[in-house]
């Protein structure tokens, strides 16, 4: 069993874009696990599903082709041996990705696929039920939040850097729906874990949440970064 690190968050706290230099700082293997349910919100609508019906999702699960790499760059997420790493960026896949991720047998599936991979080596896991239901035991975890317009303004500079059209004030509704449906799904909720450390990141750089964390983990006699 390797290190878990657990980092939970809404929408554009910086979870994964954090996790990501933090991994590489520790030398720890990331694991964006948001990208895994977006990936399940392309294969859906690539294949003709209203993600709105639970059932016809639900079926498309037996036949979805979920991988992860790690090269140079980070984390690579393929659906049946092709590279979407970049196709399940869009806002559009992001509020689908909400949707299937309220769905008991998609969370299910991703969460075995999720512990499988952090049993295997040491690891910084980012989502929205990591500390509470994927790694409950994990050694650190820390709670990531920023205020609702710095956050939609993150998702606006993400998509201007991959030559995305986007609309701030959709934008900003986008992130409200999502933080409504995923601190209300009936499954796996986006909530603070008890023995979580909250991290505000509003006002801060990647590099200095980065520091904060590492200072976390030190404190707890985990590492000496």
């Amino acid at each position: 069993m390797g290190i878990e690190i657990a980092i939970d968050g809404p929408s554009g706290s910086g979870k994964s874009t954090i996790a990501k230099t933090l991994a590489a700082k520790l030398g720890f293997a990331h694991i964006d696990t948001g990208a895994m349910y977006r990936a399940v919100a392309l294969h859906a609508t690539g294949s003709g599903k209203n993600l709105d019906d639970e059932a016809a999702v639900m079926a498309t699960m037996e036949s979805i082709n979920i991988d992860i790499a790690y090269t140079s760059t980070g984390q690579r997420i393929f659906l049946a041996g092709d590279d979407v790493t970049e196709a399940v960026r869009t806002a559009e896949i992001g509020v689908g990705a909400s949707i299937v991720a309220a769905y008991g047998m998609v969370r299910q599936k991703l969460v075995d696929l999720q512990r499988k991979i952090s049993k295997s080596r040491n690891v910084v896991m980012d989502g929205r039920d990591i500390g509470t239901v994927v790694l409950p035991d994990a050694l650190v975890k820390i709670f990531l939040t920023a205020s609702l317009e710095k956050r939609a303004e993150r998702r606006c500079n993400e998509l201007s850097a991959m030559g995305l059209a986007y609309d701030f004030d959709d934008i900003l509704k986008q992130i409200e729906k999502r933080d409504f449906d995923d601190t209300n799904r009936a499954s796996s909720p986006l909530k603070c874990a008890p023995d979580a450390v909250v991290v505000d990141t509003s006002n801060m750089s990647i590099q200095e949440a980065v520091k904060v964390i590492i200072k976390i983990i030190e404190e707890k006699g985990i590492l000496n970064v």
